[in-house]
């Protein structure tokens, strides 16, 4: 099983001439620890319904993924995830091939339908209704596809009209696409048709409806004609104050025993070094699982 970390969260203490400083020695403990990605939220405003009051600081994304691609040189890069709304298509697309480019082969692109419409009032974004989001995100998916293959026909979708999107240079390693949210008329269909990670949440019911997003996804599979196994199932969870390293290693054998390949973590706040250290006590034990399986 792969561990990775989400920051959701950049207030810490000393404001933001700390910030660089924190984001460094975070890629550098992701790197030491065999942590698989790091996450980074796609917003211009703090979303996090559980942030306080004064944790309202937030950084925009592919900015910061760039820094962290500087001071990392294993650990993968990723929006979790972006509104496909809120950019052009081919501008996102390039600034996911251009992330790739400078880390090495290392961006994933982590996309999704949107969902924050008071952010997208406040800030003057795209916001659209939600059956325009998905096609807007379907176009992106088709056009992200044929730019990172090469293909500089002309794209005509019905949203987007391209006369020759060039994709040069092209990625030093075709980014994996991440496709988040559950929905399942819609979103996990186009998990099955273009993505190569889902991203479920982690639900306290037992498993429940991690087992039923699941067999939504694998029914897609089946219905495209795609094998099911070659999507990752990446699931979203929290490390909670109080946890131990053995603690959360027994909650990723039960998610691996539900069929999920990928967790990442997020913290309440901003994350420390004592939370990086209890997560990454976790990888060495997650390889024993997965050698297991």
């Amino acid at each position: 099983m792969r561990i990775s970390i989400s920051t959701t969260n950049y207030s810490w203490p000393g404001g933001p001439s700390t910030f660089a400083r924190h984001l460094a020695e975070i890629g550098r403990r992701a790197d030491d620890a065999g942590f698989h990605t790091v996450w980074v939220p796609d917003h211009l405003i703090q979303a996090d319904p559980n942030a306080g009051a004064d944790e309202r600081d937030m950084l925009e994304a592919y900015t910061t993924l760039g820094y962290l691609a500087a001071c990392t040189e294993r650990v993968h890069l990723g929006t979790a995830v972006t509104a496909a709304t809120f950019r052009a298509p081919a501008l996102l697309v390039k600034a996911v091939t251009t992330l790739d480019t400078l880390s090495g082969g290392r961006a994933w692109l982590g996309i999704g339908a949107g969902y924050h419409e008071a952010e997208a009032r406040d800030m003057g974004l795209s916001m659209p209704a939600v059956a325009e989001r998905f096609e807007r995100l379907e176009e992106t998916l088709q056009l992200a596809d044929r730019m990172w293959s090469g293909d500089e026909s002309a794209f005509e979708g019905r949203h987007y009209h391209l006369q020759h999107p060039v994709g040069v240079p092209l990625p030093l390693r075709r980014p994996r696409v991440l496709i988040g949210g559950t929905g399942p008329r819609r979103t996990l269909r186009l998990v099955a048709r273009y993505a190569d990670a889902c991203n479920v949440f982690d639900v306290p019911d037992g498993g429940a409806t991690v087992r039923e997003n699941l067999a939504v996804l694998r029914g897609h599979c089946d219905d495209v004609g795609r094998p099911y196994a070659e999507i990752e199932t990446t699931l979203a969870t929290r490390l909670s104050p109080g946890d131990t390293s053995d603690d959360v290693a027994r909650r990723c054998a039960a998610a691996a025993a539900l069929g999920i390949d990928h967790a990442t973590f997020v913290v309440g706040g901003p994350w420390s070094a004592e939370a990086l250290e209890v997560l990454a006590g976790v990888v060495p034990r997650v390889a024993e699982v997965t050698a297991a399986r």
